[in-house]
């Protein structure tokens, strides 16, 4: 019998490493969407939902309080990821934004090579 009064424990094991892209209109914000979808395909870490964070839903939120990392992509500088992020509370992510590396926003095609590039920049963040 189960002690109804007992604290719950996670038997997931390790925190998981969260990755929040943009996913805006613009060529960047698909490259950001499909760099985070392969990061998480691949196993770097789970693409989450950054709706849910802007909605405050309780469990996305909990979830990422409990992350052992947290990326935020963003395709543009209008930084909606990190805003996002910040307007909820969280302080400690990574930070990448596709401008920093050189991709221009309407001027930057989802390309296999640049999807790749993107993953691989937030794959070292994670990993750093």
């Amino acid at each position: 019998m189960t002690d109804v009064n007992s604290q719950a424990q996670c038997a997931c094991g390790e925190a998981p490493k969260l990755i929040f892209p943009c996913s805006g209109a613009a060529d960047v914000g698909q490259v950001a969407d499909l760099a985070a979808r392969k990061l998480s395909a691949e196993g770097a870490g789970k693409m989450f939902c950054l709706a849910g964070i802007g909605g405050r839903v309780s469990g996305i939120v909990a979830t990422t309080q409990s992350a052992a990392a947290i990326l935020a992509i963003d395709g543009c500088h209008l930084d909606c990821a990190r805003k996002t992020l910040e307007e909820a509370g969280f302080r400690q992510f990574s930070h990448l934004q596709l401008g920093d590396l050189g991709l221009e926003k309407g001027k930057t095609p989802a390309t296999q090579e640049t999807v790749a590039r993107v993953a691989e920049e937030g794959r070292n963040r994670l990993a750093g």
